[in-house]
């Protein structure tokens, strides 16, 4: 029986990898998972009597594009944190953003761009459903390193006209994963001045945009309204997975242009999966309240001051803007894993397992990614044992 040929040359998922590089070795010592980007933050209080409140709704189909409520709640979110005026029907609920970021390539990506096979534009290391995703429609997947040499963040400026010319959709994760970086008003008016001048699509992933260090992260919809860019030029991604601690409920949402959501809601009346009604009221109340994620960020913000502490004059150690995740040099991340964890029972992810080769080179091979979710007592354990291991 044949398959696709277009994914053959996907390697496994990040996780599975490491499963198959650690787990035929005993850990050194009581395991600390540092791996996965599973907050574990206590999640807000009214979760629990929302739902209950709403079991009656698991009896009904639930709307397809998200109820009245959650779509009022998700816009007058987005009124208060950007500033933008987005009518409701500019946004659609989401299975949380893995779905959004897959769903609106295969209704937005054209079949041929300029006569040629269109490219998806994607930072390298990446969230891996971009290139899935790319590869799915047909398209190209071009990974564009995201080193500190760039600010850790791609330079998609920088490629040749000939393959800018072919573009139809660019990911862009602010805060970036795994590297923490955020792009600032200056980088956003940038690539949207190069989509209008190349007619291609941003997807801007913000789905970290609320744990932040010193201040709020600009909006891609906040420089899309200043600076006149055509609606449909961008269409961004949340989640409340991270902001609302509470990656289980699996609920989102994009918003965009009204033609490209036009597009979007129609594949999901066909190929989606609406959220659930009680799940809807339950993520309605959350954006409806910051009082929660205030506290949340409060706590990763102490985290990042004890990981400040513990690497202080470490060479090659740099503080994240957001997210919360660190991305620490070493000579071999594979390599460094496995020593981690079979020395200390410390288990990170190599940051090889995030990326690509392109030209030769995978901008992950000297890094480690490391989640800051746990209790931050057993943080700092792990992160002592992970410096004195790797760096002492």
């Amino acid at each position: 029986m044949a398959f696709p040929e277009r994914f053959s040359n996907l390697p496994d998922y990040a996780f599975p990898r490491l499963r198959k590089l650690l787990d035929a070795h005993a850990p050194g010592g009581e395991p600390i998972a540092m791996t996965i980007g599973e907050p574990r933050h206590a999640m807000p209080a009214f979760v629990g009597p929302v739902l209950a409140e709403s079991l009656a709704g698991f009896g009904v189909y639930p709307p397809n594009d998200g109820s009245p409520e959650l779509l009022a709640a998700i816009s007058g979110w987005i009124g208060r944190r950007y500033g933008v005026a987005m009518p409701e029907a500019q946004i659609m609920a989401l299975n949380g953003t893995r779905e959004g970021l897959f769903n609106a390539a295969v209704a937005l990506c054209p079949e041929v761009k300029n006569g040629q096979r269109p490219v998806v534009l994607m930072p390298n290391p990446f969230y891996q459903v971009y290139a899935v995703a790319a590869l799915a429609m047909g398209a190209e997947p071009v990974y564009v390193p995201a080193t500190a040499a760039t600010g850790h963040l791609p330079d998609y400026a920088g490629l040749p006209a000939d393959v800018l010319d072919r573009v139809a959709i660019a990911y862009l994760c602010s805060p970036a994963n795994p590297q923490g970086a955020v792009a600032d008003r200056a980088y956003w008016a940038t690539l949207m001045a190069l989509a209008e001048k190349h007619d291609f699509r941003i997807f801007a992933d913000e789905c970290y945009s609320e744990i932040w260090r010193t201040s709020p992260p600009v909006g891609a919809l906040t420089v899309a309204q200043d600076t006149g860019t055509d609606p449909e030029r961008v269409f961004v991604f949340h989640s409340l997975s991270k902001r609302s601690n509470l990656p289980g409920l699996r609920s989102g949402f994009v918003a965009g242009g009204p033609e490209g959501i036009a597009r979007i809601r129609k594949l999901r009346s066909f190929a989606g999966a609406p959220l659930p009604l009680p799940i809807q009221r339950v993520s309605e109340r959350c954006w409806q309240d910051e009082a929660h994620v205030e506290a949340s960020r409060a706590l990763y913000q102490e985290k990042f001051a004890a990981a400040d502490q513990i690497f202080a004059g470490m060479q090659g150690y740099a503080s994240p803007e957001g997210g919360f995740f660190l991305w620490l040099p070493v000579d071999d991340g594979e390599a460094a894993a496995l020593r981690l964890w079979r020395e200390t029972g410390v288990r990170v992810l190599p940051g090889a397992y995030l990326s690509r080769d392109a030209a030769g080179q995978n901008p992950g091979h000297g890094y480690i990614r490391v989640a800051l979710v746990a209790p931050k007592e057993e943080m700092q354990r792990g992160l002592i044992q992970l410096r004195d291991c790797l760096y002492g």
